[in-house]
Formats: structure tokens, C-alpha cells, sequence
């Protein structure tokens, strides 16, 4: 009986006075930065380190582009995109080869790399209803904290208020070559790949909601003559010393 309530009053402490663990289980990594520079394997692998979930924001948007496709809604169709966001349910699931993509109870990982969808994925990303309907989806998801979040507005829009937030950047040719290697069976000539990535950065940089720019208080990182090797370091570095300092705040 003593036994259980020494328990129930260390329940009830832990509730009135949550620890900052239990409260937050870790601090929000935000990497941004364009296509090809190389997001999506930084973020998988801090996530994998820190024990992070790691949350694809373009894998969302691709998804939605398939959707889009398969349903034949027009990419410019704001309105239409908009309500067809509203009746999906898109959902990353953690493996131990990365996320799976699931679109509606379906798994569509695989098909959310075709390079037709990559190409509607950045138009239908322009679309400011669009870009809300994500945004308030990527909160949720990542309102816990301990999450490693990439894409194009992280840190100037989805979490402002990210401890740690990355801008990855390359020279346009570099990351041209990096996608061009990561197409299956290299289904569209180098050049032709380069060209659509500077239209993609066009269109990115230039849009009227959430253009692509780094936050103010994000560290650029040019990885045009980093490897991947150094580039995980180097940010390892700035994670590791903004929670060394968390954890001196808590003392």
C-alpha cells in the first residue's frame, strides 16, 4: 500500500511540475534550403543520430502532387488543390530503411519519386491555400519537439521558433548532378534535369507565400565542396552545443 502511494505521489508531482523532458521530448532541428542540396539525407541521418523523428515536408507535398495526378486536378487550380489537401490524409511512417509514405491508407513511397510528380509537386506547392493547409499539418505533426524538419520555409514559417535551424545550399550544377544521380534508370537527360531544378528555383525563391530565403538566425551552409561526411559534422556540431546549452539552462 506504501508502495503504491510513494507512485501515485510521484504521478501527481510529475504532472503539477513536468520535467522539461516529459514537457518537450527535444529540441526542433529546421533544415531548409533548395532542390538537390541535399535535405533530405541530413535530415535523415541527424534523425537517426538524436533519435529524432524525422519529418519530410516535400515527401507531403509529392504526395499531393500524385494525388493530384491520379485525380486529374489542374496544378494551377488553386481552389481545387486546396479542398483536395482537405480530404487527404498523408502520413509519414518511421522504418528502418526511412519514412514510408502513405496517401490515404495507401503506401506510395516508391511513386512520390517519379519525376513527373517531382515536377507537379512544385508548382502545386505555390499555391498559398495549399501552403497553409501544409503548414498547419506540419505543426501538428511536429508540436511535440525532437523532430528534424526539412524543406523550403521551416524556419521562416512553419517553426520560427526552431532551436536550431539550417540553410543548405549548393551550386545549382552540383546539386543538378546529385538529383540527376538520384532518378531511376536516369529517365531524363542531365541537362534537362538542371534546367527543370533552376525553373524549380525560380519558382521557389520568387513566389509570393513563403518564398525560399533563409531565417535570419539560420547558419547557411554551402555544401557545393562539403561531403555529406562533413556536412553531418559540421551540423552536429551546432545541434550538440544548442543542446549542451539547453541542458545548462535546466541546472
Amino acid at each position: 500500500m506504501a508502495n503504491t502511494d510513494t507512485k501515485r505521489k510521484a504521478k501527481a508531482r510529475d504532472l503539477a511540475f513536468p520535467t522539461p523532458d516529459k514537457a518537450r521530448r527535444g529540441i526542433v532541428i529546421a533544415i531548409d534550403g533548395p532542390a538537390g542540396s541535399g535535405k533530405s539525407t541530413l535530415a535523415a541521418l541527424l534523425a537517426r543520430a538524436y533519435g529524432y523523428t524525422n519529418i519530410e515536408t516535400g515527401a507531403m507535398y509529392r504526395a499531393l502532387a500524385l494525388k493530384a495526378i491520379e485525380t486529374n486536378v489542374a496544378f494551377d487550380d488553386s481552389l481545387a488543390l486546396a479542398e483536395l489537401a482537405r480530404q487527404s490524409r498523408i502520413e509519414l511512417q518511421a522504418g528502418e530503411e526511412g519514412n514510408r509514405v502513405v496517401l490515404d491508407g495507401r503506401d506510395v513511397t516508391e511513386g512520390i519519386r517519379r519525376q513527373d510528380v517531382t515536377e507537379a509537386a512544385s508548382q502545386v506547392s505555390v499555391h498559398p491555400p495549399v501552403r497553409e493547409w501544409m503548414v498547419r499539418r506540419q505543426q501538428e505533426m511536429g508540436s511535440g519537439g525532437g523532430i528534424v524538419m526539412e524543406g523550403r520555409d521551416i524556419g521562416t514559417k512553419v517553426f520560427p521558433d526552431a532551436e536550431v535551424k539550417i540553410f543548405l545550399d549548393a551550386a545549382p550544377e552540383v546539386r543538378g548532378t546529385r538529383r540527376f544521380l538520384q532518378i531511376p534508370a536516369a529517365t531524363a537527360p542531365e541537362a534537362a534535369v538542371l534546367a527543370e531544378m533552376r525553373e524549380r528555383d525560380k519558382r521557389d525563391r520568387s513566389r509570393a507565400n513563403s518564398p525560399l530565403e533563409p531565417a535570419p538566425d539560420a547558419i547557411t551552409i554551402d555544401s557545393t565542396y562539403l561531403t555529406l561526411e562533413q556536412v553531418v559534422a559540421r551540423v552536429r556540431e551546432i545541434v550538440d552545443a544548442r543542446l549542451a546549452s539547453r541542458s545548462s539552462l535546466r541546472q
